[in-house]
């Protein structure tokens, strides 16, 4: 019988691949066969996670900013460039200064929602177009937020908006897209320990020390007893995007050790 977690030879973009959760996406799915575009605003960390990752698919880099417009087009272009076709798009790009709203300004909420929903909503389009003329259906996978259903802590009111925006878009896009056998769905990851997990906070005046107790207290609030890892959340996108999850569309999943239930 087939494997219903199979990927082999799917061709996968993944945004915001060059580290932490994204790049732990772009690994597994080549470790398990898949083709995978890293895309990334910064470029030369994309080509060192491309070279990095390892297994039977293949994974090439590319640079965009995916708050442009045209940036899906490109991504899509590329990917049907280098694989010859789109079949999973992992809208993972994302960005999360820290700042109450009452310090936040105009210009920062603007980019935090140009790069997390308006991005993310294009990049979304662009792909189901192209899968819509490959005639095959395919799968997107929206990185949403544990607070994207409730607030984590005081300092990311436009990261907890364009999150709660991205699960409504998630809905409506299965909800127009799955006539044409496209699946969309969101995972919203609890804390998970990257490279930038405290780098919300380092522009918040805090010292290292208050920094370390914060996150202490949030993992202490963890039913499991831990931070995520990257990979929890990989392999919860490689199960969105293979058959095995053929009948969940516009379903967000919880990844996020209990947190929420805490």
């Amino acid at each position: 019988m087939k494997d219903p977690f199979d990927v082999k030879g799917k061709s996968v973009i993944v945004t915001g691949g060059a580290m932490g959760i994204g790049r732990g996406i772009a690994s597994r799915f080549v470790e398990r066969g898949a083709n995978v575009l890293i895309t990334d605003l910064d470029g030369e960390a994309a080509a060192v996670a491309a070279k990095s990752v390892e297994g039977p698919g293949r994974a090439v880099a590319m640079a965009v900013d995916v708050a442009l417009d045209g940036a899906g087009e490109a991504m899509v272009a590329r990917c049907v460039e280098e694989f010859g076709s789109v079949d999973v798009l992992v809208n993972n790009a994302g960005i999360y200064p820290m700042a109450p709203m009452l310090q936040t300004t105009p210009e920062m909420f603007d980019r935090v929602y140009q790069v997390n929903l308006r991005g993310t909503a294009f990049a979304a389009k662009a792909a189901a177009a192209r899968m819509i003329e490959q005639s095959a259906g395919g799968a997107i996978i929206n990185i949403a937020s544990i607070d994207a259903l409730h607030p984590s802590m005081v300092g990311l009111p436009a990261y907890d908006a364009s999150k709660g925006g991205v699960l409504m878009l998630t809905k409506s896009l299965a909800l127009e897209l799955a006539p044409h056998g496209i699946r969309v769905n969101a995972i919203a990851p609890g804390g998970i320990a990257t490279e930038g997990t405290s780098a919300p906070l380092q522009g918040s005046g805090m010292t290292e020390a208050e920094m370390d107790a914060m996150i202490a207290g949030f993992t202490a609030k963890v039913p499991l007893g831990r931070m995520g890892q990257p990979d929890d959340i990989a392999t919860a996108a490689v199960f969105l995007a293979s058959e095995a999850a053929a009948y969940i569309a516009g379903d967000i999943l919880v990844v996020d050790g209990g947190r929420l239930l805490s």
